[in-house]
């Protein structure tokens, strides 16, 4: 069972946007949420450095490819984190990459590459923009 960790009212206040938006916020869009200005959350200095704390404990991911940040969806993970992304309305589906991950650091070995981070995102359409095309 994973230790429950105490978040500063400013972490509260941006995970609870991330986790309302359903969808990858910039910072900035995070600023500009009514609920965020109205707990007292102005600066963008302040979104970051909740950001980067809810990163490091694992309840929010960055999204490379939009420069944004999302919620995660499940308990914090030892893997690296997976996303398929709609180019359309930009939902986000969170999945495991462990045995990609196996796979991947396999390779690098093999090749004397050493890793600094993985990143894997994939592009295309969500069910419900699919089925609209």
């Amino acid at each position: 069972m994973a230790k429950e960790v105490k978040l500063t009212r400013n972490q509260q206040v941006v995970m609870a946007a991330l986790t309302d938006a359903g969808q990858p916020l910039s910072a900035y869009q995070i600023l500009d949420l009514e609920v965020v200005r109205d707990n007292g959350l102005k600066a963008p200095l302040t979104i970051y450095r909740a950001l980067e704390k809810l990163m490091a404990l694992g309840q929010v991911h960055r999204i490379e490819s939009l420069n944004a940040f999302v919620a995660c969806d499940h308990e914090p993970h030892a893997e690296p984190a997976a996303f398929m992304i709609c180019q359309d309305c930009r939902c986000t589906i969170e999945f495991s990459t462990t045995s990609l991950s196996r796979s991947i650091a396999r390779h690098a070995g093999q090749h004397g590459f050493q890793m600094a981070g993985m990143h894997l995102e994939v592009s295309g359409h969500c069910e419900a923009c699919a089925s609209a095309h």
